[in-house]
């Protein structure tokens, strides 16, 4: 019987969660997969250490499609040391064992852009992390190329959504300080638009990617509503659906530098603030014409993320 099981390594966080839900509802069967995986009803838990290369091939045993959904400690440092291991350690599983892979990505292999992020975007990256990220997009695809792995790259921009309080900038700059009745935050530039990927359509996007033996082979940006709206607008639709005042403070360069001093992930936050000085445009057209699929517009999803809130 061929291998059926839908694996996602990196479980617990607020997207492999989603996922994990969607794929469930699909009624495919689900393996999630942490250091310490938090059970959900319908799925398999397996922990696992996915730098250590035995582990990383036991947890992709069986499966018919892999998905990273890893997300470090935001610190270089960590990223440096852990994720050449990681990949490697992936691509090696999924060589050994023909699991496809779905490597969900972010966008900072793009650097400073002018105009919408598109699937054709070169490489030119602002950052250390960038440049980290554009080493691994480079060397999955090379894999892909040479014919070693099946494997899908698939990028969002920046998220937001139920379930990401731990892990995206809108819910503790945003929505939980309104909620506590404090002034609103944002990077920089309120006055600029800023594209942002609705959580539960990545994950919808992710299950049908999987599932389409069409899909392959390709970097897919996941469907993120188009004309963005500013951090201001955001803001102000965020603190009406509170039902509080919208009123806000934007965090300049400087002020992130001098906070950085004092808590290391605002200091690793700095190299990424030009995302936030200017426009930050991310285009799904090729996603959303390929499967008909309409993404959920900032007002409705801003009203959800509330709701769960």
């Amino acid at each position: 019987m061929p291998a059926s099981t839908h694996t996602i390594l990196g479980a617990n966080g607020a997207t492999a969660n989603s996922l994990a839900h969607e794929l469930i509802d699909r009624h495919l069967p689900v393996r999630l997969v942490s250091r310490n995986p938090v059970p959900i009803s319908g799925a398999v838990v397996r922990p696992a250490d996915i730098t250590d290369p035995v582990q990383t091939l036991d947890a992709i045993r069986d499966s018919a499609v892999v998905f990273c959904c890893i997300g470090l400690p935001y610190n270089f440092t960590i990223w440096r040391q852990q994720w050449p291991r990681i990949i490697d350690n992936i691509i090696t599983a999924c060589r050994q064992t023909g699991a496809k892979l779905i490597f969900f990505d972010n966008v900072y292999m793009y650097g400073k852009t002018v105009g919408p992020m598109t699937e054709e975007t070169l490489y030119n990256p602002s950052s250390r992390k960038g440049d980290l990220r554009a080493r691994i997009a480079t060397q999955l695809m090379s894999e892909v190329r040479k014919g070693n792995i099946t494997a899908i790259i698939a990028r969002s921009a920046d998220f937001y959504g139920p379930g990401a309080e731990k892990t995206s900038l809108p819910s503790f700059l945003v929505f939980q300080r309104l909620l506590k009745g404090r002034r609103a935050q944002w990077l920089v530039n309120a006055h600029v638009p800023h594209s942002f990927t609705y959580i539960p359509d990545a994950a919808r996007a992710l299950a049908i990617l999987a599932t389409d033996d069409n899909a392959w082979n390709q970097v897919w940006h996941l469907p993120t509503a188009a004309s963005p709206l500013t951090g201001e607008a955001f803001i102000t639709r965020a603190a009406a659906e509170l039902h509080k005042a919208g009123d806000y403070t934007v965090l300049s360069k400087w002020m992130i530098r001098l906070g950085g001093i004092f808590d290391r992930t605002t200091a690793e936050l700095y190299e990424m603030l030009y995302q936030y000085e200017s426009e930050y445009l991310f285009d799904s057209a090729k996603f959303e014409k390929a499967y008909s699929f309409q993404p959920t517009s900032y007002e409705q999803g801003i009203r959800e993320t509330v709701r769960a809130l």
